[in-house]
């Protein structure tokens, strides 16, 4: 020891993080994107950056729909339901307009439209239910997956059974009853369907007011956080208002760049079907992966399927995300009921999702904006089914309703 060096305490560094796990991650970010680029397309070499950009956000907000739910009817707070309504409505403002006129920007754009059915009514209920018991729904599963959840990659995997199943019944389940896909746009013009759509969105915003006001007197202040400037923008945690306007922007660069919003689910389906076929189930025969459109994304490279090539961003993202946090740790030990639960909720979620045309990305977030009716019966039966699944979590060990 010198004398320079006498009374001073060794310095902490600011930023902690898994150098093994964020070095591993880069190199795959970097990889993929050339890979994709080099295989298919810049395109879907810049929708999988878009998808990394999305898990970083969600996992340093922890931005998920299920326990926001949650919190709400249990605890009985609702900054989280609050933060994902003024998420959807933002992204309405910019996506009703762009999706009224249908070619403004030169590239044809689709929204998350469809029928409005027993399907939906049926498998949005399911949906509900499965994502409190699986702990996550879909955007949720990937991004705790990537951070290093051994439970819900068990979540994940019967997510992808689910799903498969669901392609296998869903035609069946549109012959049920059903109105056709409704757009707000479309039939109400630009003006009066973002005036519905953000009127319907502040009504539940303020319902959960109500609530909370009712039962804590006032609404809750965001704690202080432990980490600031640089070291909570690499770190987190992000506040919820900042990631949800982070993600609406997100989702319109995907709207302009792909065509048609952030989804999820599909991917799940389509990865089952794949493999499934490769292990000599006639999956290729089915009516649903004999539509064109199906056909020919389960005889072509995944990378070549917009939501999966996001999908992977994601998972990457939130595991670049969990190592700068210096949270890289999966779990392996999960009560043998909890486990239970997974495979149950992920059933259910692929299941439900494939029937309701989507989860709480593809139906509910990109489905309100898009001005869909549809999404709206999603969002009232899901809530239903996850009140049903907050209820039974005690059943498997897991935290639920506390009388």
């Amino acid at each position: 020891m010198t004398d320079a060096t006498v009374g001073f305490a060794p310095q902490k560094p600011l930023i902690r993080l898994d150098r093994g796990p964020v070095t591993v991650v880069l190199l795959a970010l970097l990889g993929g994107t050339i890979a994709i680029g080099a295989l298919v397309d810049i395109r879907h070499a810049v929708l999988f950056l878009i998808g990394a950009m999305l898990g970083i956000t969600l996992y340093h907000a922890s931005f998920g729909f299920t326990g926001g739910w949650r919190r709400l009817v249990v605890e009985k707070r609702g900054n989280a339901m609050r933060a994902q309504m003024l998420m959807i409505g933002v992204t309405a403002i910019a996506f009703i307009p762009l999706l009224t006129a249908g070619n403004p920007l030169g590239q044809p754009l689709a929204g998350a439209v469809a029928p409005v059915g027993v399907s939906v009514l049926v498998g949005a209920t399911m949906f509900g239910l499965g994502m409190q018991l699986g702990g996550g729904c879909g955007s949720g599963t990937l991004f705790t997956v990537g951070g290093g959840s051994s439970r819900m990659l068990v979540t994940l995997v019967f997510f992808i059974v689910g799903a498969v199943l669901g392609t296998a019944h869903l035609p069946w389940w549109l012959a049920q009853p059903s109105f056709p896909a409704i757009s707000l746009g479309a039939t109400l013009g630009v003006p009066a369907a973002i005036f519905v759509t953000l009127a319907g969105l502040a009504v539940v915003a303020g319902i959960t007011v109500l609530i909370e006001k009712r039962v804590h007197g006032t609404l809750e202040r965001p704690k202080a956080p432990a980490t600031q400037g640089l070291q909570r923008f690499v770190q987190g945690p992000w506040p919820l208002i900042s990631a949800g306007l982070g993600l609406a922007l997100l989702n319109l660069a995907t709207l302009l760049i792909a065509g048609h919003p952030w989804s999820v689910t599909y991917g799940f389906g389509l990865w089952g079907a794949k493999i499934a076929q490769a292990a000599g189930v006639p999956v290729s025969s089915w009516e649903f992966w004999t539509w064109p459109a199906q056909a020919k994304a389960l005889n072509a490279s995944v990378l070549e399927d917009v939501t999966s090539v996001m999908d992977f961003g994601i998972m990457l993202g939130a595991a670049l995300a969990a190592g700068l946090a210096g949270k890289f740790a999966p779990k392996v030990a999960v009560p043998v009921l909890s486990l239970l639960a997974a495979a149950i909720g992920g059933v259910l979620m692929g299941y439900g999702a494939r029937l309701s045309f989507g989860c709480n990305i593809g139906a509910l977030f990109s489905g309100i904006a898009s001005g869909s009716v549809h999404a709206w019966l999603w969002f009232a039966c899901a809530f239903i089914g996850s009140l049903g699944g907050i209820y039974l979590r005690p059943v498997f060990g897991l935290d639920g309703f506390k009388k």
